[in-house]
């Protein structure tokens, strides 16, 4: 098994730990075998890595511990994956200008209130149950405020330091921006259903994955979620108010969700949806009598695939051909570099929240 050490020059004004995933290790976060030290040399530091036998071409990246914290390039901006080659001189050292979340300062006691609505809240559509839970404002317990709510899939994607996947960091970006004086509103961080995630995300007509659960999935957000929500919190209830966001599946559900029910949600949080799932939406089929009217915050990264960023920009016109174009209002955000994980849709959280809720 070959071996070789991996060498990074960076800042040193941020004492969280250093750590490389790759095609080596099956892009592992924050494994200890995997942890870079100092070197000797000035904000040098380097790590041994054992490469499998037959491995030609590797591709990494460096983190601070999590997807969430992953590196960045200049002005914060996504990279690349870097890549090498076994046979290469691996001497001369990767450069890391700056890391995601470094510049996220929060305050504790500015982090949102998480209360878990049930650890199995009832889904009667489709006979299954999924901890839900609810991040209110810091000081919602000490107000008489109503507020707008943002529905979000994947919950389990949102809060937790060492999900699988990463982190939004919904928590600590709600603080953030609270510091600032924004992004007042609840969030319904709704856990996904784990192996039927991608049937419960795929809307139910023929898609190149069959027919999913989706309608029963956005039946019931609809008919028990939300009255259940606005039953026990201080809600504004109106659809201006009211919001359904994701990103991939989530991203797809959260279309169908909002073209379904244009009477509930007219803000729409859609982070690079998996469009090429359905690659032409009929939306004839969903039976239009009411058109969707409201705001869309599309994103999504060009590193992510050929077609994320075509495919988003076919989906503006082809709603907007359905709709009435004048009462839709469209952001589309794009990043050459943006690569398809949790930390780089945490970024976007906050200027989508911000735009979707709080610019008029």
């Amino acid at each position: 098994m070959p071996r070789k050490t991996l060498h990074l020059v960076t800042d040193t004004d941020d004492d969280r730990p250093i750590f490389v995933a790759g095609t080596f290790n099956s892009w592992s976060v924050a494994k200890e075998a995997y942890r870079l030290l100092p070197s000797g040399q000035p904000n040098e530091y380097s790590v041994d890595v054992d490469l499998p036998e037959g491995t030609d071409r590797v591709e990494y990246k460096y983190t601070r511990g999590g997807w969430e914290a992953v590196e960045l390039g200049p002005y914060g901006a996504s990279t690349f994956n870097h890549t090498r080659f076994v046979a290469e001189d691996w001497s001369v050292p990767d450069l890391v200008v700056t890391w995601a979340n470094k510049g996220l300062n929060y305050r504790d006691e500015l982090l949102p209130k998480i209360e878990v609505l049930s650890e199995k809240f009832e889904i009667p559509t489709l006979i299954r149950t999924r901890r839900i839970a609810a991040l209110l404002p810091h000081d919602y317990y000490e107000t008489d405020k109503h507020y707008p709510v943002l529905y979000l899939q994947d919950g389990q994607n949102l809060l937790e330091e060492h999900a699988p996947y990463g982190s939004w960091g919904v928590d600590k970006r709600l603080a953030s921006m609270a510091a600032k004086g924004q992004g007042d509103l609840i969030v319904i961080a709704i856990d996904h259903a784990a192996d039927k995630r991608v049937s419960e995300f795929t809307p139910s007509f023929n898609t190149r994955l069959g027919k999913g659960d989706g309608r029963g999935f956005v039946d019931f957000l609809v008919k028990h979620l939300k009255p259940y929500v606005d039953q026990q919190f201080r809600t504004l209830t109106g659809p201006e108010h009211t919001g359904v966001g994701g990103s991939s599946m989530g991203g797809l559900l959260s279309i169908y969700a909002g073209i379904l029910y244009p009477r509930v949600y007219e803000r729409l949080m859609i982070f690079s949806p998996s469009l090429w799932v359905t690659p032409k939406i009929p939306f004839h089929l969903m039976k239009m009598s009411d058109k969707f009217r409201g705001k869309i915050y599309l994103y999504g990264g060009e590193a992510e695939s050929k077609t994320m960023v075509s495919n988003m920009r076919r989906f503006r016109r082809e709603l907007e051909k359905q709709t009435e174009s004048d009462q839709v209002d469209f952001r589309v955000e794009v990043d050459e570099h943006g690569q398809h994980n949790e930390a780089r849709w945490g970024v976007e959280f906050p200027k989508a929240v911000e735009w979707l809720f709080f610019n008029s």
